[in-house]
């Protein structure tokens, strides 16, 4: 089922990309602002340093059993029962995952975008795209982002370049004084990062390295494509504090979206908002997918299916209605994300990984058969 699908190692680098920056992009900067105030960029560069050793942490992992996804790892180390246990909790994790981001792009689209569209239209035609590239399949998803790349990084120079000219005004001040916050909040700012931006790619071990034509070139896109994604975070989270300032940053709800709003290049260059929307909705469309094919896959395979496409349409309408359900405003999700989310993601993020790597070693080391 999953393992005659194979993309390439390039593909693998750009989805890993797009994944990191997800919804990273827009939410990161107030929840760093809030903790650490002015030494955000500072946290983006922990936590992208940490990320790359949680890469190296996957990909232990995934050399284990190249030919098996992380559910079927699970069963092979853990037991038919226990393993079968724990991929049940993970792939509840990523259909909740999945709901989460839906509900992102419902919230962002109707309150900075189509304030007249009724949120419950939003998650229906997403959650639509969503099932229809899930259906299609791995192969094309990875087409899809390739060719959606070379757009993304446009629209992110054009930005970031625009953000240069007048009337756009740094203040260098709004960065000083550096490491004035203290130790605790930064390892908390630095957790919270992590959480959303590499504990995530915990999923992306469902296509890695059993989908990818070349494993081991793969392994080295893997570091590129979350030190690439880092530094567009830390791009746009410094270029966000030297406009807005630290406590304007944590006020808004899209601190970065609101720094898009401020270009405009005589009169004649104006909004670029659009531009960070468009950014935005490409990122989180591939990092939803994959939470979601994650969800699809790793069921088909706990329940020994042939084929998943029939459970693509009643898991997509359990996303929609979990949308609905559990994540009933804005407010509640950015709670959420900072109380419960991190130590949430870290449960198979950091715990599971960790487990299965010494599960294993103990196996070798006392030769007890699989």
């Amino acid at each position: 089922m999953v393992k005659d699908i194979k993309i390439s190692a390039r593909q693998f680098a750009i989805l890993v990309i797009l994944f990191s920056i997800g919804t990273t992009i827009l939410v990161i900067p107030k929840s760093l602002a809030q903790e650490v105030k002015q030494d955000a960029w500072i946290a983006a560069v922990i936590g992208t340093g940490i990320g790359l050793l949680l890469v190296a942490l996957y990909i232990a992992v995934g050399r284990m059993f190249p030919t098996k996804t992380l559910v079927e790892i699970n069963e092979t180390l853990l037991g038919k029962w226990l393993g079968k246990a724990v991929s049940l909790t993970f792939i509840f994790f990523s259909l909740n995952s999945t709901a989460t981001l839906l509900f992102f792009v419902g919230s962002f689209l109707t309150t900075q975008v189509m304030p007249d569209t009724p949120i419950e239209a939003i998650y229906i035609l997403f959650a639509c795209i969503l099932i229809m590239g899930i259906r299609l399949g791995l192969e094309p998803l990875a087409r899809s982002a390739e060719l959606l790349f070379p757009i993304f990084v446009f629209l992110f120079i054009v930005l970031v370049a625009s953000i240069f000219l007048p009337p756009v005004q740094f203040k260098f001040e709004n960065i000083q004084p550096v490491f004035e916050t203290g130790i605790k909040p930064m390892i908390h700012a630095v957790f919270l990062f992590t959480s959303i931006f590499s504990l995530p790619l915990i999923v992306l071990l469902m296509i890695f390295p059993v989908s990818v034509n070349q494993p081991k070139a793969a392994e080295k896109n893997f570091f590129i494509g979350i030190l690439i994604g880092g530094i567009c975070l830390l791009i746009i989270i410094a270029l966000t504090i030297l406009v807005l300032g630290a406590d304007s940053s944590a006020r808004q709800t899209y601190p970065s979206y609101v720094v898009a709003r401020k270009i405009n290049v005589g009169d004649f260059l104006q909004r670029i908002e659009a531009i960070m929307a468009l950014m935005w909705i490409i990122t989180i469309y591939f990092k939803t997918a994959f939470y979601f094919y994650a969800s699809v896959i790793g069921l088909a395979q706990t329940l020994n299916m042939k084929d998943y496409r029939p459970l693509t349409l009643p898991l997509g309408m359990i996303v929609i209605s979990f949308s609905l359900i559990a994540h009933p405003n804005i407010v509640y999700v950015g709670t959420f994300d900072k109380e419960i989310w991190p130590l949430y993601v870290s449960t198979y993020g950091l715990v599971l990984p960790l487990l299965l790597l010494a599960v294993n070693a103990i196996r070798k080391k006392n030769k007890i058969p699989l």
